[in-house]
């Protein structure tokens, strides 16, 4: 759970449900027993993620999320919009899909390998069907 407080930071121009994106971090951080003292979400465009991508993980291109191990998760919404198009669902559904997974990266895990991969998309597709299935 987050102890002292969730920020979430929206530097684009496009509209996004806070109280959604609120929710799901604080479900996911539940479901996972992870505990952070405060967390903050900050929603860029493709220019910005790219920066932060190349500066920081040495990759010029954009990327869907970022996760930094001070409690900070950073989706670029304009991707997110591309994926949520490609694979024909909402832009909420993607949104939350990008949360848990910067989460689940702030709680430890990766998904440099294949097994790493297959391991941490079942487990934020586990988290997002029970966040979704259980009662507001």
């Amino acid at each position: 759970m987050i102890k002292t407080g969730l920020e979430i930071n929206n530097l684009t121009n496009f509209r996004v449900d806070k109280k959604f994106l609120k929710e799901i971090a604080e479900k996911t951080l539940s479901l996972t027993k992870f505990e952070i003292p405060e967390m903050s979400i900050v929603l860029v465009c493709d220019a910005r993620m790219k920066n932060l991508n190349k500066r920081y993980k040495d990759k010029n291109r954009v990327t869907d999320v970022l996760a930094f191990d001070y409690g900070e998760v950073i989706i670029c919404l304009s991707q997110a919009k591309r994926q949520a198009k490609e694979l024909r669902h909402s832009l909420k559904k993607e949104l939350g899909i990008l949360l848990i997974h910067g989460i689940l990266h702030l709680a430890g895990y990766k998904d440099q390998t294949k097994q790493q991969r297959e391991r941490m998309t079942k487990r934020q597709d586990n988290i997002f069907l029970k966040i979704k299935n259980s009662p507001r």
